[in-house]
């Protein structure tokens, strides 16, 4: 009977058997690599302090013991002879083929990676400002969590994973044999991300040794004192469990069931997990006396469960149902635990063969079902069924199958992890760039961003980023983003997250300027009136305003009334009428036209903001003291206030205007400069005797960026010389501001 891991590994095996010019069928695969990497490693040693060409022969071995093939057990020399080349790529496909070049060049990157990462862990940042640099960098558990994704988003063929499973057992090994502590973190991070990676994958040899071994240097003192608790009972425990299977056997053969029955052997790595997750003594636990049934049916498990029960003494809140109730990966098997004639403790699981070959490898194939998501892999959908999650384990085991087909897809499509300058793992969508690298580090980080060095080479901040490219953003003591990476045509940004953050800074550098021309007004007058002793926080909170900036936010905007505040500093002055009373003005005058929906004639001011004009979708917003402000419909001011002030948002509609009535209009146009741009652009406007009042330009990277004011009656008009407009030559786009 071949273990789960065996049998893994002989898949494993089959699929490796079409991944290029070097066959598991080459016999003399193996040998040919040893020879050729001898010479090179004979003198070498790694940074754990192995012997180079030892590791090898130890990786080999692994793989050997779990059904890796001659070529799999060849590439563990190969990997570490990449290091001694100077052109290994080149070197190793003219000797080997590319598959082998492939698969040394991808271990051998991955394996510097996880140094650098493991380096970083066991290290505190050495100066504050690194420690700024990495202050929204990822907590241990999450950089663990990243780590064990990166090792998986970097193999394109579970090769990778394998040598790098079976040459983290052989390091163990290695201290375990010499009894010497590992390097710093080694062992956690066997720990945390080996083993449960090896457990995902089903392969269970390797995780139990790993835990085990890495737990062994982790808590020396608990590891001893659990081995030497089981050793104490092992040659009693072991003579019980083979007469109790003996037992059973014979019983389940007389009621007609065809049984394998199997006992457990336990590791104490998963024995002190389960005493401290359920606060339990040794003697507590009680799958220390474990037996699996294996039978045909499920009306067979059912019958031996019930000749189980009849014969010990069973712990009723200890049974699960899992056939009744399958966990939701799938799982299925019934556990009870009974107490034999002297009340010793027995676990006892029992299913069917179907069911323990699901146990067995279930687990990888549910746990790559979940990452890949609704999208599935290579044709296999999201489902919830046995045989979906079995397929996605046939297409990981057969990524490489045909290196001359279709390329493979990538464990994690949607997801890269890439490096800071420190090896902090970051996690990003599939072409992020180095801006959205600077945001997801640091907001502040991605707006001084002018620059980055990728793998040490400067280039463009709107190149996609690859796995395991270590990032480094070269910045500006000030300044902000710019409008350029909010462009999508122009790809420097692919996260939702860094557009949010571009578009806030914009907002917020908006938001200055109107408190800025806010504070200006204020101060104006309150030097017109000599009141500049005046403390601006006292006047905004006096106003009704919780701080100056909001007042000043206001005025900027044109939603409060000057008047109001030289009221209150001059009280001699005639008070306006007390709010919610509106001033109104004759019912004559119109205000430009504009009338409010159901109440007679109020006072109307058209918002500078926006700059409404006929034949506009229009709203009006009761300011405070200043009547109603206009407002185009679709104005991001207007947004804003409703959010806030929704009650004070009321309809109003175009009136009778005289004809010569003209209102302003602001236009934007965007341009690639050159001379005679605005020139070009004021002649447009005079052939249709529309006025141009104002101008404003800049020029950024040869970027011309204009806002012109022009006088129309009619904004419907304006929109066929827009057109015109933009049919110039140069002009990038042109609209209403």
């Amino acid at each position: 009977m071949k273990s789960s891991a065996e049998t893994l590994g002989t898949s494993q095996a089959a699929v490796m058997a079409a991944t290029g010019e070097a066959s598991p069928q080459d016999e003399a695969a193996l040998a040919r690599a040893r020879a050729f990497a001898e010479p090179l490693l004979a003198s070498e040693t790694l940074d754990t302090g192995e012997g180079t060409l030892a590791h090898a022969d130890a990786v080999a071995h692994i793989l050997k013991q779990i059904g890796g093939s001659q070529a799999m057990q060849a590439a563990s020399y190969l990997v570490y002879a990449c290091a001694q080349l100077n052109k290994p790529q080149e070197v190793i496909t003219k000797a080997f083929g590319q598959s082998f070049a492939d698969l040394a060049l991808e271990t051998t990157k991955l394996v510097q990676v996880q140094q650098q990462a493991r380096a970083v862990q066991a290290a505190a940042p050495a100066d504050k400002e690194k420690t700024h640099h990495l202050a929204t960098a990822p907590t241990a558990a999450m950089q663990t969590e990243n780590v064990r994704k990166m090792l998986l988003a970097f193999s394109r063929d579970l090769r990778v994973v394998m040598l790098r499973l079976a040459s983290r057992l052989a390091t163990l090994r290695h201290f375990a044999a010499i009894k010497i502590e590992p390097p710093p973190g080694l062992a956690a991070e066997s720990l945390q991300v080996f083993a449960p990676l090896a457990n995902r994958l089903g392969i269970w040899e390797i995780k139990w040794e790993m835990e085990d071994l890495a737990f062994r240097f982790m808590e020396p003192a608990t590891y001893k004192q659990v081995a030497k608790q089981l050793d104490e009972k092992r040659v009693e425990r072991e003579a019980y469990v083979a007469q109790l299977r003996a037992r059973m056997l014979e019983a389940l053969a007389a009621q007609g069931i065809s049984a394998e029955v199997q006992g457990r052997p336990k590791h104490i790595y998963s024995i002190v997990k389960k005493m401290r997750g359920k606060s339990l003594s040794f003697e507590q636990v009680y799958d220390i006396r474990a037996l699996r049934v294996i039978v045909q049916s499920v009306e067979q498990c059912y019958g031996a469960l019930s000749w189980v029960h009849a014969n010990f003494a069973p712990i009723t809140q200890e049974f699960d149902d899992y056939i009744a109730r399958p966990k939701s990966n799938g799982y299925q098997s019934l556990h009870t635990i009974v107490r034999d004639a002297a009340g010793l403790p027995i676990e006892i699981q029992i299913r069917t063969r179907a069911m323990h070959n699901h146990a067995e490898h279930g687990v990888a194939a549910h746990w790559a079902y979940k990452e890949a998501g609704a999208k599935g892999y290579s044709g296999v959908s999201a489902s919830s069924s046995y045989d979906a999650k079995i397929a996605v384990l046939r297409q990981l085991l057969a990524w490489e199958r045909d290196l001359s087909g279709s390329q493979p897809q990538g464990l994690f499509e949607d997801r890269i992890y890439v490096l800071t300058p420190d090896a902090a793992i970051v996690e990003l969508p599939q072409g992020a760039t180095a801006v959205d690298f600077a945001y997801s580090v640091h907001t502040n980080l991605g707006h001084r961003c002018r620059g980055a060095r990728v793998d040490g080479a400067l280039l463009p901040l709107n190149t996609p980023l690859k796995n395991g490219q270590t990032v480094e953003v070269m910045t500006v003591k000030e300044g902000g983003p710019s409008r350029d990476w909010l462009n999508p045509d122009l790809g420097f940004l692919v996260s939702h997250r860094a557009r949010t953050k571009v578009r806030a800074w914009f907002n917020a550098q908006a938001q200055a300027e109107t408190i800025a021309r806010g504070r200006e007004a204020v101060e104006k007058l309150l030097q017109r009136e000599g009141k500049t002793a005046i403390k601006l926080d006292d006047l905004a909170v006096q106003l009704s305003f919780k701080t100056a900036d909001a007042l000043f936010d206001a005025v900027g905007k044109d939603e409060f009334s000057l008047r109001q505040i030289e009221v209150l500093i001059n009280p001699e002055l005639e008070a306006p009428v007390k709010e919610p009373t509106l001033i109104r003005k004759s019912k004559a005058d119109t205000s430009k036209g504009v009338l409010v929906v159901g109440i007679d004639s109020l006072m109307t001011q058209l918002a500078k903001c926006c700059k409404p004009a006929p034949p506009d979708d229009i709203r009006g917003f009761v300011t405070r003291g200043k009547g109603v402000s206009v407002h185009r419909a679709d104005c991001a001011n207007l947004q804003e206030l409703m959010q806030r002030h929704d009650e004070r948002v009321i309809d109003v509609t175009w009136g009778l205007a005289p004809a010569e009535t003209l209102y302003p209009v602001d236009v934007f146009v965007q341009a690639h400069d050159r001379q005679g741009l605005l020139r070009d652009i004021t002649e447009v406007f005079a052939r249709e005797k529309i006025n141009v009042t104002a101008a404003q330009t800049q020029t950024i990277k040869g970027v011309a960026w204009m806002t012109l004011t022009v006088e129309v009656n009619d904004s419907a008009r304006l929109n066929k010389v827009l057109g015109q407009v933009a049919s110039l030559k140069g002009v990038v786009s042109v609209r209403r501001k």
